[in-house]
């Protein structure tokens, strides 16, 4: 996983998979059929570990609380010295070749699902009144996720947790509050 976050799926070679791993080419084939089943066992392992606070922010009673624990998730994860900088998800394989082209419509569509998780989350929001009413649920979706992807990327260039943590900071100030009292 630390591999094909590190480098991305197309920089990442077999021969480099397999001395992290520790096996041999015939081993890597026997177990996972092909470095494509290897990189979604990968990202797999990615949601199941770094990337579990997304799970846990969407069972956050709160709206806000959903967004703010994926900004400082997605901040803890980006920032960890022992972990390769920005997201496996994001930039895994923004752009490949055409021979990796299921590997970018994989990535594509788990970005995908967890926007419409999101989406789903903070539509239950609106109906719970913890959303204003005229909140759109699928924007709100887009815009913690643009910023997610935003800050993998800026991570990845470079930027510290300081200005990450700026980010997530002024994000927070536009988010729409209940009008419930």
């Amino acid at each position: 996983m630390r591999v094909f976050w590190k480098h991305g799926y197309e920089g990442t070679s077999l021969p480099v998979l397999t001395e992290a791993m520790g096996i041999n080419r015939p081993s890597l084939y026997a177990t996972f059929g092909n470095k494509e089943s290897l990189f979604r066992k990968a990202l797999d392992r990615y949601y199941e570990r770094p990337a579990n606070y997304f799970t846990l922010a969407l069972a956050r009673p709160k709206a806000r609380q959903v967004a703010e624990h994926l900004l400082a998730g997605a901040l803890e994860t980006y920032c960890n010295p022992r972990n390769p900088r920005g997201c496996l998800w994001i930039q895994g394989a923004l752009a490949c070749s055409a021979g990796s082209e299921p590997v970018r419509k994989e990535l594509v569509a788990r970005r995908q699902a967890g926007e419409a998780m999101l989406r789903e989350r903070f539509e239950r929001a609106i109906a719970e009144r913890d959303l204003p009413a005229d909140a759109n649920a699928g924007d709100l979706a887009r815009l913690v996720t643009a910023l997610i992807a935003g800050m993998s990327v800026q991570s990845a260039s470079g930027a510290n947790r300081a200005d990450l943590e700026r980010v997530a900071y002024l994000a927070m100030q536009a988010w729409p509050a209940s009008r419930r009292r």
